[in-house]
């Protein structure tokens, strides 16, 4: 005896359908930038970072910064490689003096790591951390002495 269809058998692939699910149609592209932003807020939510970057790259950063329309510089300090499935990332970091350097440096790879993965679906295969510099207490930020050099009247 056939049995009816249910609603259920209804809704069955009949074999006319495109192949694949919907999520291997097609390919999603980032751009490195983007890998770099996220790393870059991942690695400023760890307690005992002053600033990213060489004092270079913070320096020409914090005029670039200045000029209206230019780009965030959330991604300064940071180079990432990305490729169609896994991408590599390097840091450069400047820490407030008194932190233990190497659980902060482990801190920020995991959370580089846990926030990449979880936003862009690639894996990291490498965070390679450079601590450039120690901020002292008493040290004005480099921000801060850019802004000042830039004034014609203190």
């Amino acid at each position: 005896m056939p049995q009816t269809p249910t609603p259920a058998d209804l809704q069955k692939p009949t074999g006319t359908e495109p192949d694949g699910a919907p999520a291997e149609r097609g390919r999603t592209a980032l751009a490195v930038g983007v890998v770099e932003k996220i790393a870059g807020m991942a690695a400023r939510e760890v307690s005992g970072i002053h600033a990213l970057g060489s004092g270079f790259t913070r320096t020409f950063g914090a005029m670039r910064d200045r000029v209206p329309g230019s780009k965030s510089g959330v991604g300064r300090g940071i180079k990432a490689e990305v490729g169609e499935r896994q991408t590599a990332i390097d840091i450069a970091l400047v820490v407030e003096y008194g932190v233990v350097i190497p659980k902060l440096a482990s801190d920020v790879r995991e959370n580089i790591i846990v926030a990449v993965e979880r936003m862009t679906g690639l894996e990291v295969v490498e965070v390679n951390i450079s601590v450039n510099d120690v901020h002292l207490p008493d040290e004005p930020d480099e921000d801060e002495e850019a802004e000042a050099s830039g004034r014609r009247v203190q």
